[in-house]
């Protein structure tokens, strides 16, 4: 699989017992990963013994760093170089499971470069079957970016996944992307709705609201999508139907990531020619398993294997709990 990850990221994890806005702390530990999006997609495929490439855009400031982390972790990262520095993210663990991420800007880039990070994809994409479009884009870059790479990809006869959100989501729809996997509040958010939660929403109708955000983004021209609920489980296209999985339980450790994972997992598992309902099942436990794990991305397939027996089995949403509301 080939990942376009644009807009790479160094994370800073620490964790600490409670964070204490306006205080000086001392946390427990301090670690400097790879970041970004595409990166944990990547990170899930490795640990199943593949070799993804993760494309981004290199800031020359801190390339031989990226380099690096990529080189600790055995990535293969490549890219096309431009001016400034990498974007950072602080993520604050709490031994209460709360999380707190900072995420800062990237690398101003412009349609010149997408142009050139285009043909990249291009040459690398010639011996892969999947590009996954993962995460935000850095600034100056065309809102379509995702489109064209969508449209490239399928010029080339492969699958394009896309994981954004907002307008460059919607662009991507609009050109046929194969697969997307926005989270509840983001495909409702695309879809002009407003609830005021986040990855993990609440509420009795959560798992309605997640079936009938299928249906309508499907009907915008995706051939397959999953709507992540958090904790709840996924919606998930099934023919002309939705179905739904509940997600299984797990301590978590470092939630971060998980939406990742779950690309991650489904892609690994569609390009291991796995059928789409089977996919997203091996996706939910995959996503699950990361959240036990301190690294954004890392899973143990072993679990992973473990929480895909242990899944409920997947029931159909029928047409009243998949309406819009």
């Amino acid at each position: 699989m080939l990942v376009v990850n644009p807009n790479i990221c160094i994370d800073h994890t620490i964790e600490l017992p409670e964070l204490l806005p306006g205080h000086v702390q001392r946390p427990r530990t301090g670690v400097d990963t790879l970041g970004g999006k595409g990166v944990n997609v990547a990170r899930v495929a490795r640990r199943y013994g593949e070799r993804p490439i993760v494309l981004t855009f290199l800031p020359r400031d801190d390339r031989a760093r990226l380099l690096h982390l990529a080189r600790l972790e055995d990535a293969d990262l490549q890219g096309v170089e431009v001016d400034g520095t990498a974007r950072g993210a602080t993520i604050v663990l709490e031994d209460s499971g709360r999380v707190t991420v900072l995420n800062e800007p990237g690398a101003l880039v412009d349609d010149l470069l997408w142009r050139t990070l285009l043909v990249r994809i291009r040459e690398l994409g010639a011996t892969e079957r999947t590009v996954v479009c993962s995460g935000s884009l850095p600034p100056g870059s065309p809102p379509d970016a995702y489109a064209r790479v969508v449209e490239l990809s399928h010029e080339m006869g492969l699958t394009c996944v896309v994981d954004s959100a907002g307008d460059v989501l919607a662009r991507a729809l609009a050109a046929g992307a194969d697969v997307i996997s926005p989270n509840l509040a983001e495909a409702e958010a695309l879809l002009g709705q407003s609830h005021p939660e986040g990855v993990d929403p609440t509420g009795p109708d959560v798992e309605s609201r997640a079936g009938a955000a299928v249906r309508e983004l499907r009907a915008r021209g995706a051939r397959h999508v999953i709507v992540s609920a958090g904790s709840h489980g996924a919606a998930y296209d099934v023919g002309d139907e939705v179905g739904w999985s509940s997600a299984p339980l797990v301590r978590v450790v470092n939630p971060i990531g998980a939406g990742d994972s779950l690309v991650g997992g489904l892609v690994r598992a569609m390009e291991v020619g796995v059928t789409w309902e089977d996919s997203v099942r091996i996706a939910l436990a995959t996503a699950s398993a990361s959240c036990e794990d301190p690294l954004a991305g890392g899973v143990d397939p072993a679990r992973v294997d473990e929480l895909v027996v242990a899944l409920e089995p997947a029931r159909r949403l029928s047409m009243g709990e998949a309406v819009s509301r």
